[in-house]
């Protein structure tokens, strides 16, 4: 893509953002869009699948700071379309007179030539990725994938390693990736002679762009291959065995290096960013690195203490609750909680519960009617004194 298609394309209206848009705010409407527009919710449809690719273009410059930078500079100097010929044909304008411009503002660039030479063309190609040699010649990295996993409470607990299906573009497997029917063979494009890139003069300027005959590949498909059409790629269904790890939280982002889609002509694979879902647990909770639970006792057996046994998520221990143990004391159990990255684990926490009867039978009732009347009063006498000074407060406070 030359550096003209880009400046003529908004990036923020195809994301539907403000240009003083934060990345967090970037980011997460690009994954808005791109779960909306993808391939795999809309089948066939084609309207939809060149949204997804518009957006996932503009998401690309947008959240990487450099090249929005740059973006927004260029932008902001020359304006959209700002590189489109003048509806004539025996004229080539452009909407301002970029030598006087330049001499205004001090004169060229170091090394730019105005004269047709490649001076300004190089000036333009260093924007989003590096000279000459950056226009979709090379090896290029496939692109990063998201997907979302749902995994049980205990898999986050101690890890698991699960199957994900994920469908996303990836090589052609009747073409091998070239575009060509089997049993051809792509040629070397008449119009770049294999190189990839073209040089037009516009006016007083010269541009290096990719050839738009072969796209920057430097070969051109005569026979396309009936699988991909000529792309070299097809959407997949990919399982992939990803290895969870143990202590993962509830919407922790995982990166996978390498498991997203493949590299185009050589080049690296993406990588994999998987958002971690926890479904909750019946029983267990969860602070940082510590497993809670509530655990109901009886009323005489938090007066007479017990022997009290408690579910872990590997088993059961056995804990030992004191006489006269009030309701909500939490107990603490070493070692029984969620499995840490240096091999260590966490806590469980164990709240006791005094549960209340709600019926008592005659003989109950009577004996506790005797204990009441036998029983020394609780200590309440810091509680009397704060409700004593408060009210005094009260009875002196001015009206509004």
């Amino acid at each position: 893509m030359s550096s003209k298609d880009w400046l003529e394309k908004d990036f923020y209206a195809v994301l539907g953002v403000k240009k003083t848009a934060t990345q967090d705010e970037i980011k997460k409407e690009y994954r808005r869009l791109a779960r909306e527009l993808h391939p795999d919710r809309n089948p066939g449809n084609k309207e939809a699948e060149e949204r997804f690719k518009a957006v996932s273009e503009a998401y690309d410059v947008l959240s990487d700071d450099r090249k929005r930078r740059e973006y927004d500079e260029m932008r902001s100097l020359f304006g959209a379309g700002a590189f489109r010929r003048s509806a004539s044909r025996d004229q080539q304008s452009m909407p301002f007179d970029l030598n006087d411009f330049m001499s205004r503002a001090g004169g060229p660039p170091p090394g730019a030539d105005f004269g047709g030479g490649p001076g300004f063309s190089d000036l333009f190609g260093t924007i989003f990725g590096g000279g000459r040699s950056s226009a979709r010649r090379g090896p290029q990295r496939g692109r990063d994938v998201e997907a979302e996993v749902t995994i049980d409470f205990a898999d986050a607990v101690h890890g698991a390693t699960l199957p994900i299906t994920l469908r996303a573009p990836g090589v052609c497997d009747t073409c091998h990736g070239n575009g060509a029917k089997p049993g051809t063979q792509p040629r070397q494009c008449p119009v770049c002679h294999g190189s990839g890139l073209v040089s037009s003069n516009q006016g007083a300027f010269s541009f290096t762009e990719p050839c738009r005959e072969c796209q920057g590949a430097g070969t051109v498909v005569d026979e396309k291959c009936p699988e991909c059409r000529g792309t070299g790629s097809v959407t997949k269904t990919r399982t992939l065995n990803v290895r969870i790890p143990a202590g993962v939280s509830d919407g922790q982002r995982i990166r996978l290096a390498g498991r997203g889609e493949p590299g185009e002509r050589g080049g690296p694979a993406g990588d994999l960013h998987l958002l971690v879902k926890v479904r909750p647990d019946a029983m267990f909770g969860r602070d940082g690195d510590d497993l809670t639970i509530t655990v109901p006792i009886s009323y005489a057996e938090a007066v007479f203490g017990t022997d009290l046994r408690v579910p872990t998520m590997d088993g059961s221990v056995t804990l030992r609750v004191a006489a006269g143990t009030p309701s909500g004391r939490t107990l603490r159990v070493r070692g029984k909680g969620v499995t840490k990255r240096d091999g260590g684990s966490g806590d469980l926490l164990v709240t006791l519960e005094v549960d209340v009867p709600t019926a008592l039978s005659p003989e109950a009732r009577k004996a506790l009617e005797e204990y009441v009347l036998h029983a020394p009063a609780p200590n309440r006498a810091a509680i009397d004194e704060t409700v004593r000074r408060n009210e005094f407060r009260g009875s002196h406070a001015r009206p509004d």
